[in-house]
């Protein structure tokens, strides 16, 4: 039964994965225009945040968002709004030159800063607390420990979106050298400006 849990489980959290979202355009977005070192950064930062979540989860923090509304309103305006800031940055200010490369422009960002703003992107995020709190048990065998199987589930979500982050940062260094021309990375500064605010009007306007 536990096998069978576990497959079902992997089965549908790679399909979920998949999926495009704020986190595939963030990883995309850094690696193409600060090369795969940041985007790798912003991808394990994204991962320590489902760690997170799913730990958390497992101690009840998923539940008090479901049964709390102001816990729940409360970190979905937080997220809301950081990845409006996120946002309206790379609306007003789209880079010309990769940043490891431009001389005059302000200075790379240390791969910590992509770190913590993969980490936070997702964090300020509750609706992936809902979503494990609602996701997560369904595959946790009957008796066995919550808060272990929390974070054995997230451990393993975690290991297909660094497996589906590399591909991606592996794609975007193969086409480098066209994603990096000064016009193309304008444009895709903006489109993705656009697609967090999309997303940041997506999460104040979700309900749980």
């Amino acid at each position: 039964m536990t096998a069978t849990l576990l497959f079902s489980f992997l089965f549908a959290i790679t399909i979920l994965t998949l999926t495009p979202g704020f986190d595939t355009a963030l990883v995309l977005r850094t690696a193409a225009a600060q090369g795969w070192r940041r985007g790798s950064a912003t991808a394990l930062g994204i991962n320590l945040g489902c760690l997170v979540w799913g730990v958390a989860v497992g101690y009840g923090l998923g539940a008090l968002l479901l049964a709390s509304e102001m816990a729940y309103n409360l970190l979905k305006w937080a997220g809301a709004a950081y990845l409006l800031w996120l946002g309206v940055r790379l609306l007003l200010n789209p880079r010309t030159q990769p940043q490891e490369e431009a001389p005059n422009e302000t200075a790379p960002q240390s791969y910590l800063s992509c770190f913590n703003r993969g980490l936070f992107g997702n964090l300020l995020n509750p609706k992936m607390g809902v979503f494990y709190v609602t996701f997560l048990p369904q595959f946790i065998p009957p008796g066995a420990s919550v808060p272990l199987w929390c974070s054995l589930l997230a451990l393993m979500h975690i290991a297909i979106g660094l497996l589906w982050n590399a591909i991606l940062i592996g794609g975007s260094h193969y086409f480098a050298a066209h994603l990096r021309r000064p016009a193309v990375l304008k444009v895709m500064d903006r489109l993705t400006g656009m697609v967090f605010i999309g997303f940041a009007a997506k999460l104040a306007l979700s309900r749980r």
